[in-house]
């Protein structure tokens, strides 16, 4: 008597053949594909070093600005540009760290990570500084009394 199933075992021998061979030749784990996964994770740390570098540049850029004095018109318009364009650069920047939070979470390029953050926050608070120092302060009374009698000494 013929068994009904034979078909269906041979053709189940013939996809676990196909299956295991295939694995054999290019294992999910093979070194190679390690090594593309841990450039990858090199290369990524390294765009963040980068992109840290450059976020601080322009921090020290606007601390700089903070440290300017009497002003004209056309240099607090200026300025009012810089606060606005930085303003911007940190929420391009806060939209692209809160993808990463998966990565952080997983401890992948924790360190590079954190000092985007960190520099992040630098740049946030330079902005407001900014616009503190030129637009806000200037028009309080109390803070142009202060100076003035800091002037005085």
């Amino acid at each position: 008597m013929d068994c009904v199933y034979k078909e269906k075992i041979r053709k189940t021998v013939s996809d676990v053949r196909a299956v295991s061979f295939d694995e054999k030749k290019s294992p999910l784990n093979s070194e190679e594909r390690i090594n593309v996964l841990l450039d990858s994770i090199i290369e990524f740390q390294s765009l963040l070093e980068k992109k840290t570098v450059r976020i601080n540049d322009i921090n020290q850029k606007l601390e700089d600005v903070t440290w300017f004095n009497n002003l004209d018109e056309e240099c607090l318009k200026l300025v009012n540009d810089i606060i606005s364009l930085g303003k911007d650069l940190h929420s391009s920047l806060a939209r692209q760290y809160a993808k990463m939070g998966k990565l952080k979470n997983e401890g992948i390029a924790k360190k590079e990570i954190k000092a985007l953050k960190w520099a992040m926050n630098d740049l946030k608070e330079n902005v407001e500084d900014l616009d503190s120092i030129f637009f806000y302060l200037p028009n309080d009374p109390s803070f142009v009394e202060t100076t003035k009698l800091f002037a005085l000494l």
